[in-house]
């Protein structure tokens, strides 16, 4: 039996996250290998839980017999470090990270679970460096992203895509800037995702837009899911990431398993999630980030050169055939449960 501890708004339709995501297919690839998994949602608004939500998590680690294997969900895990620590002894934790926090609890928390997993290499690199960690505990399982029909483009690249939650460390705020220095070219943008969490910063935002004269060329949907999301991305030229921290960018696979090339920001994981194709091409455009000069600089080459289209576009389509599934995934996450189990 598999214990997996996650934070209660998993399944949030309104707060779709690449993490949430993660878990799921993780959740249904163990099972799919042959794993009993046992859920357990804790509700409170993590990581930074209330009282409340602390003791609903004792109880669920208490209530667990001696022996047990547990996979805890890093929101949860990095910031309940004697909550982990009281048990550390009798259970076998598993602390899954998406996002290191770099702080003082969360090194506690990792230093008391039984092994670590990451979700992106750049992320494991990051724990190794911020925390006295062995080596040898720390695992890494990158996402895994489903094949998809080549997405049609148009000849034009003027449809423009950014898949993330509307909120500062996304960028939106830098891509609304940079376009107001491209209004000149002919463009359009959909922006994919909850709009609840930051309010005063989506609303700022939102006037932004309308100072710059863009309101009937960017177009925010809020969250997209199913065939709605497909849909998105199959209607696109150009997947916008100007993220201001990120460790892998699942927003950018999907986007490449369309063969849809990608301008993103150079920070985190950003790099190698992006990769190279075979040949050593980019299948997209990196720039530093917080800065709307450089973005618009790079949005007008894609914009203004057919050509550079055409080779970003081949490239796309040459990086969807090297992208790994959710079986490997699954995998990585299953030989670091046998080493924490043994």
């Amino acid at each position: 039996m598999l214990h997996v501890i996650l934070p209660g708004d998993i399944d949030d339709p309104a707060s779709p996250s690449g993490g949430n995501g993660y878990d799921r297919r993780i959740c249904a690839g163990l099972a799919a290998a042959g794993w009993s998994v046992r859920e357990h949602q804790v509700p409170g608004d993590w990581p930074q839980p209330a009282p409340a939500a602390r003791a609903a998590l004792a109880g669920v680690l208490r209530g667990l017999p001696d022996g047990a294997l547990a996979l805890v969900d890093g929101l949860v895990a990095s910031v309940v470090p004697d909550e982990l620590a009281a048990h550390a002894d009798r259970l076998r934790l598993v602390a899954l990270v998406h996002l290191p926090r770099d702080d003082d609890a969360e090194a506690r928390a990792l230093e008391a679970v039984t092994s670590v997993v990451a979700t992106s290499a750049w992320t494991r690199q990051a724990l190794l460096r911020r925390y006295a960690l062995p080596a040898d505990r720390v695992h890494v399982a990158p996402p895994g992203v489903d094949p998809a029909a080549p997405a049609t483009g148009s000849t034009t690249g003027s449809a423009l895509l950014c898949v993330a939650a509307v909120a500062r460390h996304k960028g939106h705020d830098v891509l609304v800037e940079a376009l107001t220095r491209v209004a000149d070219r002919s463009w359009t943008l959909t922006c994919v995702g909850p709009l609840h969490r930051e309010p005063a910063f989506v609303e700022r935002l939102r006037e932004r837009i309308t100072a710059g004269g863009l309101a009937d060329r960017i177009r925010l949907t809020g969250p997209l899911a199913g065939d709605r999301l497909a849909a998105a991305y199959a209607a696109a030229d150009l997947l916008v990431h100007p993220s201001r921290g990120e460790t892998y960018g699942m927003v950018v696979t999907e986007a490449l398993a369309r063969g849809v090339p990608v301008l993103a920001t150079a920070v985190g994981g950003l790099p190698d999630t992006l990769g190279h194709t075979a040949a050593g091409d980019r299948p997209g455009l990196l720039v530093p980030p917080e800065d709307p000069a450089a973005l618009a600089t790079a949005l007008r080459r894609w914009l203004d050169d057919a050509a550079l289209r055409e080779h970003l576009r081949y490239a796309a389509g040459q990086r969807r055939h090297t992208l790994a599934g959710w079986q490997r995934t699954v995998a990585q996450i299953i030989t670091a449960l046998k080493e924490a189990s043994a």
